[in-house]
């Protein structure tokens, strides 16, 4: 039996399960909604794995939801999630690829519901 390594999974809300999926599959992740009532969702891509509650109040301009997303080849992630062509400003938004003075090279996207996902690779 193969083990796995220990993961920590991002818990994100969602006003729609099914916009939340076609925001992500731009992205290139696939996913689906796993609970039979609709209320619960995971994506991957990868080994990155997110996953999404129903959350139909939330005003995503006021969203303080976020995870980090540390990645081996940040570059070839930011040239995918560019493929979707998200706006630089606003919600949803894709800002540049930099890198910062903590020592990580990253970019961060905003998705539809307000969550902040900063996706970066140490320097």
């Amino acid at each position: 039996m193969m083990k796995t390594p220990d993961i920590a999974i991002p818990l994100l809300p969602s006003r729609s399960m099914a916009d939340t999926l076609r925001f992500y599959q731009k992205l290139g992740f696939d996913g689906e909604i796993v609970s039979p009532n609709g209320d619960y969702a995971i994506v991957e891509r990868g080994s990155l794995e997110l996953h999404f509650f129903l959350h139909t109040a939330l005003n995503p301009a006021e969203s303080a939801f976020g995870c980090y997303c540390r990645v081996q080849d940040v570059d070839s992630v930011y040239a995918a999630f560019c493929q979707a062509h998200l706006p630089h400003h606003g919600i949803p938004r894709i800002t540049v690829l930099e890198n910062k003075p903590w020592g990580m090279r990253e970019f961060a996207v905003i998705d539809e519901d307000g969550s902040l996902l900063r996706i970066g690779q140490v320097l």
